[in-house]
């Protein structure tokens, strides 16, 4: 199951919205075949692995990180070849929660004369598809808080001025980041600010690009802003609300950005509930939260952010007026302290990496 798992993890960033699934069959100790999903609309795990083993898999165990599905898609069902193959036995890590297939793959087999055991290293299979997991059982997108920060929690010098703080493998791995996930969030006030692209840039030209979010309520990004024209495949979807002026809106789509006109919160900004449920109706499984302090802010006191990611920089920029990374008023009493679970450190060049799961009440 070890080695199924990270078959499966090769196509991280590549089978949205598919899950990640890595297959494993072994005949009398020895495995015989084995494959991953690489990306939605290719074979699954279970047929690559199938193929592969041929003959041998008569008899033999298959080893399998999600329950194999047992509905038509854009493949066929994978239950039919298991049971076509003459398989005896299937290990399961963890059931799908897709309504589609949860526990109907598992009777399937079992109906057909196969054994079926299911848990092995069920934490990790359910981890390693987080992205799909939430999405699929909420309809919203798994959101990954990104804070890069001075040793005294700050996001930029007082003059605003914050290229870069962290080092280039902590900058490396927001890359790889962006590469894995979906989507990509800043506001509006990054965009008039740095112009960013919002592309993954990895070395020799590596990696995909997410697709950019912007949080922009009066439609105020520039028609000729790098993110909307970066010379990528990747669309830019500008979130705004109906009180934008129609004339930028028209503007913003004639040069070829998705404008989503969406409810408003009591503050007048684009409601994040409402562009919560767009992007997972879009099919984003998961978004990168880049923004500035008031979007991160906005994002965690609304119980949007699923992981945060802390880089923090061994340097000191002093200041008070400096911006801190979590904007907002923030909490009146220490009880109401957005807490995290699984919370691991990682030394990643100079930097120090913190990132923890928030803890839901």
């Amino acid at each position: 199951m070890k080695r199924a798992l990270d078959l499966a993890a090769r196509a991280r960033g590549r089978t949205s919205p598919n899950p990640m699934v890595g297959a494993v069959i072994v005949r009398d100790g020895r495995v015989v075949g084995e494959g991953y999903h690489e990306r939605a609309g290719l074979p699954h795990a279970e047929v690559v692995a199938l193929e592969q083993a041929g003959e041998l898999a008569k008899g033999a165990t298959l080893y399998v990180t999600l329950e194999p599905c047992c509905h038509w898609g854009r493949t066929p069902p994978c239950t039919k070849a298991i049971i076509r193959s003459g398989i005896k036995e299937v290990i399961i890590a963890t059931l799908d929660p897709n309504p589609l297939v949860s526990g109907k793959g598992v009777d399937e087999l079992r109906r057909n004369g196969i054994e079926v055991e299911i848990g092995l290293m069920e934490e990790e299979a359910r981890k390693l598809n987080e992205f799909f997991f939430k999405h699929i059982t909420t309809g919203l997108p798994f959101v990954i808080l990104k804070i890069a920060m001075s040793l005294d929690g700050k996001i930029a010098t007082v003059t605003g001025e914050s290229r870069w703080i962290t080092s280039p493998q902590s900058r490396r791995m927001v890359h790889e980041l962006r590469d894995q996930v979906d989507a990509v969030m800043v506001g509006i006030g990054t965009v008039l600010k740095d112009d960013p692209r919002l592309t993954t840039r990895l070395p020799e030209g590596e990696g995909k690009d997410p697709i950019r979010v912007i949080l922009d309520s009066y439609a105020r990004t520039p028609p000729t802003a790098r993110v909307i024209n970066p010379r990528s495949s990747a669309s830019t979807i500008i979130a705004t609300t109906t009180k934008a002026d129609a004339g930028r809106v028209k503007a913003l789509r004639e040069a070829g950005a998705e404008v989503a006109v969406l409810d408003e919160d009591e503050e007048g900004r684009v409601d994040l509930k409402s562009l919560m449920e767009y992007l997972g109706g879009r099919s984003i499984q998961s978004l990168l939260v880049e923004g500035g302090s008031e979007v991160a802010s906005s994002m965690l006191m609304r119980g949007f952010v699923d992981k945060v990611m802390f880089f923090i920089a061994p340097k000191i920029i002093g200041g008070a007026d400096a911006p801190t990374p979590i904007g907002g008023i923030g909490v009146r009493r220490l009880s109401e302290a957005i807490t995290l679970k699984e919370v691991e450190v990682k030394r990643i060049g100079p930097d120090i990496l913190i990132q923890g799961y928030v803890e839901r009440c």
